[in-house]
């Protein structure tokens, strides 16, 4: 089996509106499965959307429309594992254990991504309007070695980096005004409140437009979901998070 580039396992992920995140190479103590070859991973990379250009694909899927649990993680892991078959590799998900694989600190190994004060990882050209649908261990020779078509090539754990520290020096920090109860202090996320708002007569425009707190930072706005997309997740949230509990 010939060994992906850059450009072959992006051409692959893009028929299905997914991108390639950027990679990073494992050490041993990650502690990452096996290859099916019984070698380690010479890279990890990173599988994701930006914006909501993949939603057309995953609408368009049997997984959204058959009614059952779950339907863009299902989706996510048919496509992980086709590509990791094709590729000779294995997909790791965020959504499956525990135990749990740290997809936040992984991130970081791949992209400009910093915490922000709503608790979700912020890319510099992003926003919050990005997220991680799975990752690709494979072999040595997929590693990164120039970038191409944007992606970027394997990097040290980010830090704050030339664009310094996107939440701090945002001016008023808009997200953590704009909840309208309060659910974000920075470092901390109230969920029941947060719950109750949304299952409350007053959570319309967060259930049909996506969280208010998010959809108030400044950073990517121009990516940010779709209504369709950003109330998808709304309800699935809401789902997991009866409210009305003290």
């Amino acid at each position: 089996m010939a060994t992906p580039n850059q450009e072959e396992l992006a051409l692959a992920l893009a028929a299905h509106g997914l991108l390639l995140r950027g990679a990073w190479q494992p050490e041993a103590s990650d502690t990452l499965p096996a290859l099916p070859d019984g070698h380690a991973p010479g890279a990890v990379w990173m599988v994701g959307v930006v914006g909501s250009d993949f939603w057309p694909h995953f609408t368009a899927s049997p997984y959204y429309q058959d009614g059952q649990s779950d339907p863009l993680d299902r989706w996510s892991h048919s496509i992980g594992e086709a590509m990791a078959e094709r590729f000779g590799g294995i997909a790791l998900y965020p959504f499956e254990g525990p135990p749990y694989f740290p997809f936040q600190r992984w991130a970081d190994r791949a992209e400009p991504t910093q915490a922000s004060a709503m608790l979700l990882r912020i890319h510099p050209e992003h926003g919050l309007w990005h997220a991680y649908r799975f990752a690709l261990a494979l072999p040595q020779g997929a590693a990164p070695s120039t970038r191409t078509a944007g992606i970027p090539a394997t990097q040290p754990a980010a830090a704050p980096g030339p664009w310094g520290d996107l939440c701090s020096r945002c001016s008023g920090q808009p997200c953590l005004q704009a909840c309208p109860v309060g659910a974000y202090t920075g470092t901390t996320f109230a969920l029941q409140s947060c719950a109750n708002h949304l299952h409350g007569n007053s959570g319309g425009s967060c259930m049909q437009l996506g969280c208010l707190a998010r959809r108030a930072c400044p950073v990517g706005a121009e990516q940010r979901y779709a209504p369709a997309h950003a109330a998808f997740h709304m309800q699935a949230f809401a789902g997991h998070h009866p409210g009305g509990k003290a």
